[in-house]
């Protein structure tokens, strides 16, 4: 449940933010608000995965979580060693320090949690 609640406040924030910032000064950092839309998406889609439920959504909800990962490995490195790259902070930006570094610890306790889950589901 608490997966759940918190990959529902990202939608908010990733999808909030990238609107507003896509809306008002795309000009400013294209790349930075079309990958905090990104973020959004990937979110949106993983959260109705776990809703979802059934075999499907939760092997749909892990390749998510594990592209989720590499996308914010990869900005957060970009980030750090190409920072003019960024003129303006994404999700992903710094490995999710705006937002309390949850968006690199998500996707590692969504993986945990659904492979656990698996695994309880196969033993029972």
């Amino acid at each position: 449940m608490l997966l759940l609640w918190l990959y529902g406040v990202m939608v908010v924030g990733a999808v909030s933010r990238s609107a507003v910032q896509i809306s008002t000064e795309f000009d400013k950092a294209p790349l930075a608000y079309s990958l905090s839309a990104v973020a959004g998406l990937v979110y949106g889609f993983i959260t109705y995965s776990l809703v979802r439920g059934g075999e499907t959504a939760r092997r749909a909800a892990l390749v998510c979580c594990a592209a989720e990962l590499v996308g914010v490995l990869t900005v957060g490195t970009w980030t750090l060693v190409e920072p003019s790259a960024f003129p303006d902070a994404t999700v992903w930006s710094d490995y999710g320090i705006g937002y309390l570094f949850i968006p690199v610890l998500l996707p590692l306790s969504a993986m945990y949690w659904l492979r656990k889950a698996r695994t309880a589901d196969r033993s029972a």
